[in-house]
């Protein structure tokens, strides 16, 4: 098995395994043929109008085929995005984007500064964050030695989220251009996946690089930073329970 893969099935070892969303360039029938075999099911398909990445949710994976998929995801064939667990995991992620209505080409100061503080601040509670570039924004991943109940999880980002927004308008900047999505969403469930570590930009093709405070790594040195975070920076339970109970740590 490549290293990476092995990697990513211990990172989100607590996610579901059994369903995935694959965003790949291939379709048609001989396609879906190809996929739908050994039991699994496609629930919804959507193509896009730009060619760029179709979209197809799968259900009733084998595990032999997660391995294969996560195996194409490494070697760039396809992103495959997992789904969160409906009570509760012990991954959460901060997924930053430079709002819809303000330029999407770039990383705006709002989203930089909002991102810098993001990380200050979990690293402050003993979260230390992976921080990771995707297209206008970043995935900040957060990683635990056993699940949490997914509205603890919830209540600790809406308050690190919030922290951040206020940072960027303590600067006089406005925070309405920064949009936070939060995983796993009381509200969405089963409903709303991402993209594993590793995945590939689908309109510039650019890897999805950590970022330091000092900077992006490239890739190698990018799935380095990935298996250090892993060995390193999971989060006891016990401190994460004392990050939600600090002052300021979590909102009731």
């Amino acid at each position: 098995m490549d290293p990476r893969v092995a990697l990513l099935l211990e990172f989100y070892r607590g996610l579901p395994k059994d369903r995935v969303k694959i965003e790949t360039r291939e379709h048609g029938f001989d396609f879906l043929a190809s996929i739908l075999t050994d039991g699994v099911t496609l629930e919804y398909g959507e193509l896009t109008l730009a060619g760029l990445l179709h979209k197809y949710k799968l259900a009733n994976l084998p595990e032999s085929r997660l391995v294969a998929l996560v195996n194409a995801h490494v070697e760039k064939r396809c992103n495959v995005c997992l789904y969160f667990d409906d009570q509760a995991n012990d991954v959460f992620c901060f997924n930053l984007d430079n709002n819809h209505k303000v330029d999407n080409t770039r990383i705006i100061p709002e989203t930089a500064l909002a991102i810098d503080a993001l990380r200050r601040r979990l690293a402050t509670l003993g979260c230390e964050p992976l921080v990771v570039a995707s297209g206008r924004g970043y995935h900040a991943w957060c990683r635990l030695d056993e699940p949490a109940p997914n509205a603890a999880l919830y209540r600790f980002m809406l308050h690190a989220a919030a922290t951040a927004l206020s940072a960027v308008h303590d600067a006089g900047l406005d925070h309405r251009k920064v949009k936070f999505n939060l995983y796993p969403d009381t509200r969405t469930r089963d409903t709303v996946s991402l993209r594993l570590f590793g995945s590939e930009h689908a309109k510039n093709g650019v890897f999805s690089h950590v970022v330091t405070p000092d900077g992006a790594l490239d890739e190698a040195a990018s799935w380095r930073c990935f298996e250090g975070h892993l060995r390193s920076s999971t989060i006891p339970a016990a401190r994460f329970r004392e990050a939600c109970d600090a002052p300021g740590g979590a909102v009731s």
